[in-house]
């Protein structure tokens, strides 16, 4: 049997080891040795997200439901970190420029700074994240009895009925705090980062981790051969076969991608999550490995989920069926509670009390570290980001304003900031204890978690709306946060306070007032289970509705302050103005440098003041000797320093106090945006100026390569009819008894190339003309039936060659044009010598016709002769089809590879029709050959 005391000892002796490595981290850091400036420290801090949800609500989870009862929690995230990076990089770059010190500072500093936003998003954290921190003392607590119990499995009675300090819960919860307050409130940091409290969570997320897996290996390995026997004998079990099959409906799809949607949300909007991602970052860069490290992570903590769910029913399934008392009312459909005469087992610390069961009892004590170690991360990270947010946007604001208490006397207020903090942390802690004591036992770990997820969803549209869409004003955040605020309390918060028995079931069933239509759970007469929405799907749909509609809808029909448009530009374009934010300001206000000195040490502390301001003098060169009044540069400092402390609300309220100030107007405002688009205009400007440019190197480049194989094409085309020249010619010289045969083809071939030779140099030289501009045409009236016989005449022998089938139309036709008849005969030698070209010997057929055609342009009417080259050859491609009339270019011709020529025949062709006020093109597909038509206008 396991004592208390060693349980006791163990876990203070482990708490004590993080304190130890959070001591040594802030010591590193204060050496400027940063033990988490490294990728993979950050994305295991990221997993302060796995919780005691997760540890031991994941397993309850899919005992109850299989794969769909928790996978969506964890795909969520993957989704979020794998899609969504680009928005979390965004939110990290805002808030290292402009100072964030939590989720509240982020969303009243892009509206406006403004305290009541501030106040507010406070308000729905705190309350939001209640339900989620009662869930860590439940588990807590709970696995504290059951493994003080050891062997012993059953729960007698709920931890929540022992009264008043006695309760386990109580101690667990007034622990908790302590931790807290140990680990997140030393000291003030200007930054609000906490390295040696990530570099803690980082090593608490190895424990948990290694803790869930060494687990899932003794069930699945020590109990079990493995995962296949597993399944085998669950498979056996109707209660635990069920679970094999994902039943689709309504409600499954709905719920589903509810829990997907919230989950998305949470991993960066819960306030623990938003300390972790953003404020604790040190490097942007670091987001580029923990978006697939962190998603790895999550991966490997739930790979033994549903062997441990599996192994644990089987076990006290087994179990039950032996006992009459268990097995009578053993349900069909496991409801992840199964009650013996002893007490009961509940699915959701199946990980805790089958080792237990099997007398594991160093492993049951290391489960039950990575357990406490899931909750404890969770609570101290939550409560230090609440504390900041409670301190900086609720308590703060009012204590300023408060004149009596004189604050603006005293020289040191950063006492005063540590004490709000310590005093925030237990009150948190408190509330979750008594939501804890009083509803938690009606409700899984995972039904809890899913209010607070549900909460931080309402800062959604205010967040991303407010970094996407400059038109996003204060009064369209305010408004969607409230409302969607209190749809949230009426449809989740109230029905889960009826079902505990602080509220009349019947506000659930007649709605208030006997009005149904304002039913919590049937809100304006939505049948949830008509249209497959859960408690949660219901109560989600209505709040981020309602929230979405009124920030679109007020934010159009209202007006932004100037600094609420200043702020906006600042966020939206924070990629443009990162930089020159940093070294310009919006203020024009002066100050004395003492009377800001005097203000940031009240708040930060003489040392921290003296290295920040010595800081600011090295970067820009600022005389402390000489210059005794602050510029605007330093009064923008002076309030980003303050607001790392007290808030960007506070910060602007502190700095006013000290400085003489002539508000911007509007006009200066917009003056100053006017300069600065005008700046990101030109600057654009110079990138399409610069992208034109690289293009048209390309297009250089592609010339100069297509002259090259132009050059290559011509010297081998004169190469090889120049060859067979030379030698037929010193066949003849050698041997002059040569008889009068093969004499006569010797000499008809040396003619053939001769007139091949020519005719590439023709081209040649009509293609220089062309470019140069210096071709003269002779027009002439001329008969184009003429053109094409002599045409014909001129190619006869290539045709006759190949035994071409030439079929010719043109009979009858009025043909005569105004043209150089030359030129004229050279576009159709160019287009029959093509044709027969591409043409296989012996089948080839060549079409050739040509007829009048009237073309309409506005009232006018031109008539107009078209003629055709046809042929049965193999054909041009549709993406070829422009290509073949550009110099040097050449349609391949599949198999056959590139063909004969020098690629210009085409462009030649092209500049006379063109010349002539014609038109040229083809058609053709692929192996079903082609059909050029040129048009030429009729006399």
């Amino acid at each position: 049997m396991l004592e208390q005391k060693i349980i006791i000892f163990v876990s203070f002796g482990y708490m004590g080891l993080l304190f130890a490595i959070a001591f040594w981290g802030d010591k590193r850091a204060e050496a400027g040795k940063s033990i988490i400036s490294n990728p993979y420290i950050y994305a295991l801090s990221l997993a302060v997200y796995c919780t005691a949800w997760t540890f031991y609500g994941s397993v309850g989870a899919a005992s109850r439901s299989g794969i769909t009862g928790f996978l969506n929690i964890y795909l969520g995230p993957t989704l979020m970190m794998i899609l969504g990076w680009p928005v979390l990089r965004k939110i990290i770059r805002i808030s290292k420029v402009n100072r964030i010190t939590s989720i509240a500072d982020f969303i009243a500093s892009r509206y406006g700074k403004s305290a009541t936003i501030a106040g507010a998003v406070t308000i729905i954290a705190v309350l939001g994240i209640v339900p989620y921190m009662s869930v860590q003392i439940k588990a807590i607590s709970t696995s504290f009895q059951l493994i003080s119990q050891y062997p012993d499995v059953y729960m007698a009675k709920t931890v929540t009925s022992l009264p008043g300090i006695k309760d386990t819960a109580f101690f667990v919860a007034m622990l908790l705090a302590l931790f807290a307050v140990v680990f997140g409130t030393r000291h003030l940091e200007t930054t609000e980062r906490h390295e040696g409290l990530v570099a803690a969570i980082a090593f608490e997320s190895v424990v948990k981790l290694i803790a869930i897996i060494s687990v899932g290996l003794f069930i699945t390995y020590g109990l079990y051969s493995g995962f296949g026997d597993l399944f085998a004998q669950a498979s056996r079990v109707p209660q635990i076969k069920q679970l094999f099959v994902m039943e689709v409906n309504a409600s499954t799809f709905t719920g589903w991608y509810n829990a997907l949607f919230l989950a998305m949300m949470a991993i960066f909007l819960l306030p623990r999550q938003f300390q972790m991602i953003v404020v604790e970052n040190v490097d942007e860069n670091h987001l580029k490995k923990a978006v697939w490290l962190f998603p790895l992570y999550l991966l490997a903590i739930n790979i033994f989920v549903i062997p441990i769910a599996f192994g644990g029913m089987l076990h006290f399934f087994e179990q039950c069926l032996s006992e009459p008392g268990c097995r009578e009312v053993l349900p069909e459909t496991f409801g992840g509670i199964l009650k013996f005469e002893k007490g009961q087992v509940d699915a959701d610390y199946f990980a805790l009390t089958l080792l237990m069961a099997k007398k594991q009892q160093g492993l049951a004590l290391f489960t039950f570290i990575g357990g406490m170690s899931a909750a404890t991360g969770m609570v101290i990270v939550e409560t230090i980001a609440l504390s900041t947010m409670v301190c900086n946007d609720l308590v703060m604001p009012v204590l300023l304003r408060l004149s009596f208490l004189k604050l603006d006397q005293k020289s040191d207020l950063s006492r005063l900031l540590l004490i709000i903090r310590r005093v925030s942390i237990l009150l948190i802690v408190l509330l979750g204890y008594l939501y804890f004591h009083y509803v938690v036992g009606y409700y899984s770990l995972v039904s809890i978690g899913m209010i607070s997820f549900a909460a931080v969803a309402q800062f959604c549209p205010a967040v991303i709306g407010g970094i996407f869409w400059k038109g996003a004003t204060r009064s369209g955040a305010l408004w969607g946060l409230l409302t969607g605020f209190l749809v949230w309390v009426y449809t989740l918060v109230l029905p889960s306070l009826a079902q505990a028995g602080f509220l009349s079931l019947d506000l659930l069933t007649h709605g208030p007032f006997g009005i149904k239509l304002l039913s919590p759970v049937h809100l304006f007469g939505v049948d949830i289970h008509h249209m497959g929405f859960n408690q949660y799907t219901h109560a989600v749909f209505w709040s981020i509705f309602v929230n979405i509609a009124l920030f679109i809808g007020v934010s159009l029909f209202s007006k932004q302050s100037a600094t609420e448009q200043k702020q906006a530009t600042l966020f939206v374009d924070v990629f443009t103005h990162s930089v020159e934010s940093e070294k310009s300001s919006f203020w024009r206000a002066t100050a004395a440098v003492e009377d800001l000195r005097m203000l940031l040490e009240r708040f930060l502390g003489k040392s921290r003041t003296d290295d920040a301001l010595e800081r600011y003098a090295r970067e820009y060169n600022f005389n402390w000797d000489k210059d005794l009044i602050a510029d605007a540069g330093l009064v923008s400092y002076a309030e980003k320093l303050l607001a790392g402390a007290i808030g960007s609300a506070s910060a602007l309220v502190m700095v006013r106090s000290v400085v003489e100030e002539e508000p911007l107007g509007m006009e200066e405002i917009m003056h100053i945006l006017d300069e600065t688009q005008q700046i990101i205009i030109y600057s654009q400007e110079l990138e399409k100026a610069t992208k034109d440019l690289e293009a048209a190197n390309e297009r250089l480049k592609e010339f100069d390569r297509l002259k090259n194989e132009f050059i290559s094409t011509v010297t081998h085309e004169l190469r090889t009819p120049l060859t067979s020249v030379r030698a037929l010619a010193e066949i003849i010289q050698n041997n002059p008894d040569l008889d009068v045969q093969k004499h006569h083809r010797f000499v008809g071939i040396i003619i053939k190339e001769s007139e091949r030779l020519s005719r590439l140099i023709n081209n040649v030289l009509d293609f220089q003309k062309i470019e140069s501009g210096q071709i003269q045409w002779q027009m002439t009236r001329l008969d184009f039936r003429e053109v094409i016989e002599d045409s014909i005449f001129s190619t006869s022998q290539l045709i006759e060659e190949k035994n071409i089938d030439l079929t010719l139309d043109i009979s009858n036709q009025d043909g005569f044009v105004s043209g150089d008849k030359d030129r004229l005969i050279q576009v159709m030698v160019n287009l029959i010598s093509n044709a027969v070209k591409f043409c296989d010997p012996g089948y080839g057929k060549i079409q050739i016709g040509m007829y009048t055609e009237t073309i309409k342009t506005g009232d006018k009417e031109n008539r107009y002769l078209k003629v055709f080259v046809k042929d049965n050859g193999i054909g041009i491609s549709k993406k070829d089809q422009d290509i073949v009339f550009q110099k040097f270019r050449q349609a391949i011709a599949g198999s056959k590879g590139r063909p004969a020529g020098t690629g210009i025949g085409l462009t030649i062709t092209q500049h006379i029709i063109d010349s002539h006020g014609g038109r040229i093109w083809v058609e053709s597909e692929l192996e079903k050959g082609a059909t050029f038509f040129f048009t030429l206008p009729l006399l």
